[in-house]
């Protein structure tokens, strides 16, 4: 399928659903607690229907209600299956589920789709093997999917890669149940912050204790127990970053995004900052957000090691501010569901756009845009991010890969649509 995009005027209100991220903590952390848990507005996507599916096929028993997942969790029982996990599309599923399943001693086989496999977790794996899982492999020897892999994970130390949280996030969620003692010492600048916060907050949330030193060395007590919980999974700033930069770029009154937590951990908060720091008209309240029509954009330098997926729109943004935009310390973008560093460059450039490519980001010249036929890479954010710049875009603008989206905001075009967007999909 593809998206039809032309040029639009925006006004009015969008609720964004909750976090991708959020979710999918909350279905592992229920499935290793003991008793029951509730998850609140929890994001219903392909995404997050993958972490369900693998959770329930190691023993976790998950109901999807209408307005809350509930959660029979673990507690003492050790993960297994009898059928491979796929993990679809989500690399949080995979390299999380990697973790979980190798505190039992059942052997387990997890997959993915075409884009999963090629992403890298070869150093998550080399980690497990340090803290005692002898029995990891990947079905090439090259660190990708699919996997195999047998407990019991026992504990010690390791050296953990800190240029992505994928390598570390799954250590933490799961090295509080080990046998012994865990030390984790992050090797190189700790990248992707707020997803490692995201991480604490809910270890704090279940009554797990770490002793974190600077985002440079975790130490984590064996043996613990991840209590029951209830809570309310709040706005993905990550999905909010679309409506919010496409107010900012093409609004014609108000809109208003509403669901967001400015008190919360998410690193894609950062989006709203960037904008201030480019001059957008933006004002943070109670509920949310409210976007004004913006003067002209002004170019920066922005560092996006803490918030990688912005990446996409941050590019878009750059072509439409004067002067330059750079776009750096972000290397991590190059292994998420495609090098989203070469694909924005390779599909705005069809549009126009001036970019130079560096192996760690990129330089934005702003540009008009013209409308093209564009593919999005079979990846949700490049996707949504071409989206709002075909809604800035003199002519019209036909984007491969609409199905792509399902993987973490489903509602996209409606929510687009709901705010005047000129927006389609299309066979």
């Amino acid at each position: 399928m593809k998206l039809a995009v032309s040029k639009s005027s925006l006004q009015g209100e969008v609720k964004i659903p909750g976090s991708k991220s959020h979710t999918i903590r909350g279905v592992v952390f229920g499935t290793l607690a003991r008793g029951n848990s509730k998850l609140i507005d929890p994001l219903e996507s392909a995404d997050t229907l993958s972490a369900v599916r693998c959770c329930r096929a190691i023993g976790a028993e998950i109901e999807l209600r209408d307005d809350f997942w509930e959660i029979e969790g673990l507690g003492d029982r050790p993960p297994g299956s009898a059928e491979e996990l796929d993990a679809g599309n989500s690399g949080t599923t995979m390299g999380n589920l990697l973790t979980v399943c190798a505190l039992g001693e059942t052997p387990i086989a997890l997959d993915g789709d075409k884009s999963l496999r090629s992403r890298p977790f070869g150093p998550l794996l080399e980690s497990l093997r340090d803290l005692g899982v002898e029995k990891v492999k990947s079905g090439k020897n090259d660190g990708k999917a699919p996997f195999s892999i047998q407990g019991p994970l026992t504990g010690g130390k390791t050296v953990v890669d800190g240029s992505t949280s994928i390598y570390l996030t799954p250590l933490l969620v799961a090295g509080p149940k080990s046998r012994s003692e865990t030390q984790l010492k992050i090797e190189g600048e700790l990248k992707e912050k707020g997803y490692v916060r995201m991480t604490l907050d809910w270890l704090e949330l279940v009554g797990a204790k770490i002793i974190e030193k600077d985002f440079s060395k975790f130490i984590i007590p064996p043996g613990q127990v991840y209590d029951p919980f209830t809570e309310e999974i709040p706005g993905d700033f990550s999905s909010a970053a679309f409506p919010i930069s496409a107010g900012v770029l093409s609004a014609d009154s108000e809109v208003e995004i509403t669901g967001l937590d400015f008190s919360d951990s998410q690193g894609d908060k950062a989006l709203v900052d960037f904008l201030q720091q480019m001059g957008a008209n933006l004002e943070i309240n109670s509920e949310g957000l409210i976007v004004r029509p913006s003067p002209q954009l002004k170019g920066g330098d922005f560092d996006l090691s803490n918030s990688p997926d912005l990446l996409p729109v941050m590019a878009v943004l750059g072509c439409l501010a004067e002067g330059e935009t750079g776009l750096r310390n972000v290397a991590s973008a190059r292994i998420k569901e495609t090098d989203r560093i070469s694909a924005m460059k390779e599909e705005l450039e069809k549009m126009g756009a001036r970019i130079e490519e560096h192996p760690d980001g990129m330089t934005v010249v702003g540009a008009d845009l013209r409308g093209g036929e564009l593919n999005g890479h079979e990846d949700h954010r490049i996707v949504m991010a071409l989206a709002v710049a075909g809604m800035a875009a003199s002519g019209e603008s036909l984007i491969q890969g609409a199905e792509s989206v399902e993987v973490t905001y489903p509602n996209f075009v409606d929510s687009m649509k709901k705010l005047g967007a000129n927006i389609e999909v299309v066979e």
